[in-house]
C-alpha cells in the first residue's frame, strides 16, 4: 500500500486491488456513466493510474470507448499504454487539471481518488466540468466505515486515527478524506448536477487475504503515525486470523449529470 508520491501508488498495489475495486463498483452507476459518453466523445479519466477504470467498463461491457488517461505518474502512464495502446495518455500536475483539454470530453472519471484532494481541489473540479456541461462519475471513495468480523476491542480506535490520517495533506493541502464523496454530492446537487450515489464497499472474504494482509500493514501504519501506539500489535494479531475474518471497507460511487 505504499505511496510512491503523495498522491500516486505502487503498481503491485493497484494490480493487488484492482480485482476486489472492479467487483466494489455499483454496476448501476457505471452502466449509466458510460451512458452519458455519446460515439466519438472521450473519457477524461483523472489519476488513472495503469488504467482501471477502463477495464472496469470493458468488463461491464463498454470496451468500444475512448480514453484520456491522466495521472502525475509517468511509470503508471507507461503501463496504461501498454494495457491500452488507442488511449491518449497525458502526464499531468493533478493540482492544475484545469488547464486540460476538454475538447470532445463526453465524460470526467475518478477512481480511489478524491478521498486524497482538498476541499478546493473537489469544488473547483465541479465548477470547472459544470462551466463545460459534462458529467462527472468518481468511483470508491473511502467514506470512514471500516469493521471486521469477529471484531476486536480496538477495531474502533485504529478506525478512528486512520480517518484522522486521512484527513492530512496528501501534497495539495489537506485531503477531504471520508467525507469526499458525500462533499462531492452536495456541491454538485448546489451547482445544477442531477446525482446519483450508491454504496461501493470492499468486501473482504478469504479469497483476499493477500490483499487484506497489505491493507492492514497500511491501516496500522498510518494510525500509529498519527499516535495510535497499539495499532502495529492490532494489525498483527488480525494477521494471525485473516483466513478467518471479513472485512468490510465502505466506500461510495457517485454520478453527476447536468440537469
Amino acid at each position: 500500500m505504499k505511496q510512491t508520491s503523495e498522491i500516486g501508488f505502487e503498481p503491485d498495489w493497484l494490480s493487488l486491488r484492482e480485482p476486489v475495486d472492479h467487483r466494489s463498483r455499483d454496476q448501476d452507476l457505471l452502466r449509466r456513466a458510460a451512458g452519458c459518453v455519446a460515439e466519438g466523445m472521450t473519457i477524461l479519466d483523472l489519476g488513472s493510474g495503469t488504467g482501471s477504470t477502463a477495464r472496469a467498463f470493458a468488463n461491464a461491457g463498454f470496451s468500444d470507448l475512448n480514453w484520456r488517461f491522466v495521472d502525475n505518474d509517468p511509470a503508471l502512464l507507461r503501463i496504461a499504454a501498454s494495457r491500452h495502446p488507442n488511449a491518449q495518455c497525458v502526464q499531468c500536475d493533478l493540482s492544475r487539471i484545469d488547464g486540460l483539454d476538454l475538447n470532445r470530453v463526453g465524460l470526467i472519471t475518478a477512481s480511489a481518488l478524491f478521498d486524497l484532494m482538498p476541499e478546493s481541489w473537489v469544488d473547483a473540479l465541479v465548477k470547472w466540468a459544470s462551466a463545460a456541461g459534462i458529467p462527472v462519475y468518481t468511483a470508491l471513495n473511502y467514506d470512514g466505515v471500516m469493521r471486521w468480523s469477529p471484531a476486536d476491542p480496538h477495531d474502533e480506535g485504529v478506525t478512528q486515527a486512520f480517518n484522522q490520517h486521512q484527513r492530512t495533506d496528501k501534497g495539495l493541502g489537506l485531503a477531504l478524506g471520508p467525507e469526499a464523496g458525500s462533499r462531492f454530492a452536495r456541491v454538485c446537487a448546489a451547482d445544477g448536477y442531477a446525482v446519483s450515489s450508491a454504496q461501493s464497499p470492499w468486501q473482504l472474504g478469504a479469497e483476499d487475504t493477500t490483499l487484506h494482509a497489505k491493507l492492514l500493514a497500511g491501516i496500522a501504519q498510518a494510525a500509529h503515525e498519527v499516535g495510535k501506539d497499539e495499532a502495529q500489535d492490532w494489525a498483527a494479531a488480525r494477521q494471525k486470523t485473516l483466513s478467518q475474518t471479513l472485512g468490510f471497507i465502505g466506500h461510495t460511487d457517485h454520478l453527476a449529470v447536468p440537469r
